[in-house]
């Protein structure tokens, strides 16, 4: 069976990670995707980060497989010729320009429906299309992890606060484009109207945040806790014998105190006064925690990965990146897709995150090389041989 957005084609003019990965995600679920890039190519092209290889840089394949490729140089006089003629059958324009570029580019959401009326029109940028900060760049680092309040609250008092991990709210932003995405394709087919979608990375961070921000909105924004003052010691992470972390995650810590004190073999806890109940655990936490703190450290992860799991307590390692691919749960539910690179040969890629009961989802191939469809998109919108000529010679394409 075809995936869910079979039928719907996506342009892209974007770069870097959150905007085409949305795309991406979108090529998954079934729609063409047209990537649009300078001549040469865009930059992610040419960042080769810890573990690239020059035959498969998987720091572009992830958010661009699936797609076809055609170049554009967008400052010259015709590029908005070559747009203009592609957007009849163009259902979603993608972008991360910001709105002086979109501007400068003619390609803004009031100047593209004039040829394609029902267009959805969706840019993800930094900050937004409004407000004061609508033109300042922003990566995910800056605009995401930093500006929504994330990375103060993470890490332990008085430590420098931690960075984030490549692309983590790019991927986070990319669920938001697809899912916006097929939401007005919904409103599209009951109205029979297209219409702007306008996403940030700081507000996709603030969202994640949401459950702070809410008590932050009500005047509570308190220091960050540290994991040795946690007021629900049965909520926190812990060190075992060989040097590996346990998070538990009981929110209803009286539910599994019993059974708890149970899988770490100190029965004699659950009855104890400084810890029989939650505001009792809370009041004393330090102690416990401190208590918790040996108790975890004379046992390691393996044994620990047992005990706790005959007592059916709530918990997670925390995995390193090797032992996430190798994860026999995210194997069985398919995490991972095999691909046929054309330089690579058979090569693996995180695949993507939903699952269907009917439709047909998932990487459909690898990442288009540079410009490899632009005679064939081209011809697509009605341009012949000798017009792909001439736009060679002035440089468009």
């Amino acid at each position: 069976m075809e995936g869910p957005l079979a039928g719907v084609r996506v342009l892209e003019v974007a770069n870097w990670y959150a905007a085409p990965a949305g795309c991406a995600l979108m090529a998954d679920l079934g729609a063409d995707v047209i990537k649009v890039e300078p001549p040469g190519g865009e930059a992610l092209r040419g960042y080769l980060g810890p573990g690239t290889e020059s035959t498969y840089n998987f720091v572009f394949e992830l958010p661009n497989r699936g797609k076809k490729g055609m170049t554009l140089n967008l400052g010259a006089p015709r590029a908005r010729e070559v747009i203009e003629r592609l957007l009849p059958e163009t259902d979603v324009f993608v972008t991360n320009l910001l709105p002086y570029r979109r501007e400068k580019y003619g390609l803004t959401y009031g100047e593209l429906i004039e040829h394609r009326p029902d267009l959805i029109y969706v840019s993800l940028t930094g900050y937004g299309s409004t407000g004061p900060d609508r033109n300042r760049p922003g990566y995910d680092y800056a605009a995401f992890w930093a500006r929504s309040g994330i990375m103060n609250s993470l890490g332990e008092p008085g430590d420098p606060p931690p960075p984030q991990r490549p692309a983590m709210g790019d991927m986070t932003s990319a669920l938001v484009a697809a899912g916006s995405v097929a939401m007005a394709l919904l409103a599209r087919e009951r109205t029979g109207e297209g219409q702007e979608v306008d996403i940030s990375l700081q507000n996709t961070g603030i969202w994640v945040m949401s459950a702070d921000l809410t008590r932050a909105l009500h005047g509570f924004d308190g220091p960050k806790p540290s994991r040795r003052e946690m007021p629900n010691p049965l909520w926190n992470s812990y060190q075992t014998k060989d040097d590996r972390w346990i998070q538990l995650v009981m929110l209803v810590p009286d539910m599994y105190w019993p059974q708890f004190c149970r899988a770490i073999a100190r029965e004699e806890l659950e009855k104890d006064e400084r810890f029989a109940t939650f505001q009792n655990r809370a009041v004393n936490r330090e102690e416990l925690i401190g208590i918790l703190d040996e108790i975890f450290a004379a046992r390691t992860l393996e044994e620990w990965d047992k005990a706790l799991d005959e007592q059916g307590i709530i918990w997670a390692p925390a995995q390193t990146l090797t032992e996430v691919v190798n994860d026999p749960q995210a194997r069985a539910r398919g995490a991972f897709a095999k691909m046929e690179h054309p330089n690579a040969g058979e090569v693996e890629i995180v695949d993507v995150p939903i699952r269907f009961g009917k439709s047909e989802v998932g990487v459909r191939g690898p990442a288009p090389q540079v410009g490899q469809h632009t005679e064939e998109v081209l011809l697509e919108a009605g341009f012949d041989w000798d017009d792909i000529v001439k736009l060679r010679d002035e440089e468009v394409i």
